[in-house]
């Protein structure tokens, strides 16, 4: 029976005898149609349990002095609550099949939703709940919007289930708010939401993107264990607590999150990009190895998360890096340009970067390989850039034989140049030696060197021909078997040279010259020894090649052999002296440098 009680005052006594009529005799449920309740007064408990509305329900602008009681009832059609003012307890643990109406509406008691089923979209825009508010286990089959509503109580949403997208924009949490063990099934949004005080997001699983863009924090304690199919995107977001945040996501955007405090953002596959965060406290993001576990102990389910379980950090531009601490991080594109105090920053662990290319490569009309070392995204983009590499296809993994591109490939004016990559270089390897990864260092100085070898705008050329000199003798004295290398080469030429010109043909003898005075007395003898010959023929021989490997070999440790010498193997030995002294010396620092930790 459809009925029409707009603006009608109801005492409790009234509203019994209303839904006593109504009341079907074979369900011994009151049966509404349209009901149309908009703006009444119930002065008394409305008490509409077990009532069935089959119509539109209108309760838009009503007022209840005392408890409202719609536990068990069933909307079928749609549902208006908005602007009603509840001024006791409200009991919600119904069905609601059509779209429901709550929006503006006040709740000055507690509030009861624990268990409601929604099958429509629900729209608590703007209401307000001065008491506790329970939305335990209630089901959202569509759109569930809380926009602008304020949470003055505690707010409890755990075990809830949202099909659709769930809409906090711009909420108030004034008490603690727990979102454990619930399931965002189309995606949500906390944009602006402020959380004055405890905040609990335990065992939540989000299938499309979690955006918790400009929320603030300021006593946020536990985030997770978290599961997000998508990003969960805390641009802007500020922690003004301590925190913990577990999270198992596709990516992770913290673009000016702001932590006040310390924090701990412990990671499972996702892409972090912490580009303009600012941390006011030491705040270490870590690669957590194996899944997390809920509060019963159980293994987090991260199935519909595809990919490798790496954590990887995309960019740390602007970060003052000082109070940054990365953990088993993969950096291989990670973008440290515009960092600040980067000498201070820790990276422990297993840290990953970039590797040159692979292979041979065709320079002019001769093949080059590059050396194996860890490089920084910067110089791909700026080798890449500069060799007029095409872009690397969107999505495709990087190719092993090519310098990475950048996301600004192939504009050189948003791409960094040698002398800005060399200053991160210089910076990050002053963070290795901190760490005492002298390894790690050392590749950072060859790094820095490469760069500093191209820059034609910032080192002069005179260093750039010694960068050049020292990169082709021994890589930066970073590249024993180079120096090794030109050593022999340096000990062979020696050889050969002091075969075909140093060894005179055969050892100068002595010879005493005298005279003996005719009447006798002291006789005078002077001693000579020949100048050494070059030999005519025969210069290549076991016996000269033996003489030649001595010399040479003795010239390497800085000794004189005391072999005798043509004029031009004197000046051989002495230029072997200085020579292959300073190789050995090259190679030696060089295996020390790859090899200390």
């Amino acid at each position: 029976m459809d009925i029409d009680h707009r603006g009608t005052p109801f005492t409790g006594a009234l509203l019994d005898q209303l839904l006593t009529a109504l009341t079907d005799p074979s369900s011994q449920h009151p049966h509404l149609g349209e009901a149309d309740f908009a703006e009444a007064q119930f002065s008394g408990d409305a008490r509409f349990i077990g009532a069935q509305f089959f119509g539109t329900a209108g309760f838009v602008g009503t007022q209840f002095a005392a408890d409202a009681w719609f536990a068990q009832v069933q909307f079928s059609g749609d549902t208006g609550f908005g602007g009603a003012e509840f001024y006791g307890d409200a009991w919600f643990q119904a069905r609601f099949s059509g779209e429901a109406h709550f929006s503006g509406a006040r709740f000055s008691g507690e509030a009861q939703f624990g268990g409601a089923e929604f099958s429509g979209e629900v729209q608590f825009s703007g209401a307000k709940f001065s008491g506790d508010v329970w939305f335990g286990g209630a089901e959202f089959s569509r759109e569930a919007e809380f926009s602008g509503a304020e949470f003055s109580g505690e707010a409890e949403f755990g075990g809830a289930r949202f099909s659709g997208e769930a809409r906090f924009n711009r909420t108030q949490f004034c008490r603690d708010a727990r979102f454990n063990h619930v399931l965002f099934s189309g995606g949500a949004q906390f944009i602006d939401a402020q959380f004055a005080s405890h905040v609990r997001f335990a065992d939540v699983q989000f299938s499309g993107d979690a955006d918790f863009i400009g929320a603030q924090f300021p006593a946020a304690a536990r985030w997770g264990p978290l599961v997000c199919t998508g990003e969960v995107n805390l641009v802007g977001a500020v922690f003004g607590a301590p925190v913990t945040l577990e999270i198992a996501a596709s990516g992770v955007a913290c673009l000016r999150t702001r932590w006040e405090s310390t924090a701990t953002v412990q990671v499972r596959h996702a892409e972090v990009n912490l580009s303009y965060a600012v941390l006011a406290a030491p705040v270490a993001v870590t690669a957590h190895p194996v899944p997390f576990t809920t509060s019963n102990d159980d293994d987090v389910d991260e199935s519909l998360l595809t990919g490798p379980d790496r954590v990887r950090v995309t960019s740390v531009q602007g970060v003052d890096a000082a109070h940054l601490v990365l953990t088993d991080i993969d950096l291989s594109d990670c973008l440290f340009s515009g960092a600040f105090h980067l000498d201070q920053l820790r990276l422990e662990g297993r840290t990953t970067l970039a590797p040159a290319p692979t292979g041979f490569h065709r320079r002019g009309i001769g093949p080059i390989r590059w050396t194996r070392r860890r490089t920084l995204a910067e110089e791909h983009h700026w080798r890449a850039q500069s060799a007029g590499q095409p872009p690397n296809p969107t999505g495709a993994p990087p190719e092993p034989r090519r310098w990475r591109t950048g996301p600004h490939h192939p504009d050189p004016a948003r791409t960094p140049d040698p002398d800005d990559v060399a200053a991160l270089y210089r910076q990050l390897r002053k963070a290795f030696e901190d760490g005492k990864n002298e390894p790690g260092a050392a590749d950072f100085y060859y790094g820095e060197c490469e760069m500093r070898r191209h820059d034609h705008a910032g080192t002069p050329k005179a260093e750039r021909r010694l960068l050049w000199a020292y990169w082709a003798l021994s890589g930066y004295g970073l590249r024993a078997s180079r120096a090794l290398g030109w050593l022999a080469a340096a000990m062979l030429t020696t050889i050969l040279l002091l075969m075909a010109f140093g060894l005179p043909a055969s050892s100068p003898r002595q010879e005493a010259t005298g005279t003996v005075p005719a009447g006798g007395g002291k006789v005078t003898f002077t001693i000579d020894k020949q100048d050494p010959k070059n030999p005519v023929e025969d210069r290549f021989t076991s016996k000269r090649f033996d003489k030649a490997l001595s010399v040479t070999l003795n010239s390497v440790v800085f000794r004189s052999s005391g072999q005798d010498l043509t004029t031009a193997g004197t000046y051989i030995e002495m230029t072997s002296r200085i020579i292959e002294p300073a190789l050995l010396t090259l190679a030696v620092l060089a295996i020390r440098g790859r090899i200390k930790r």
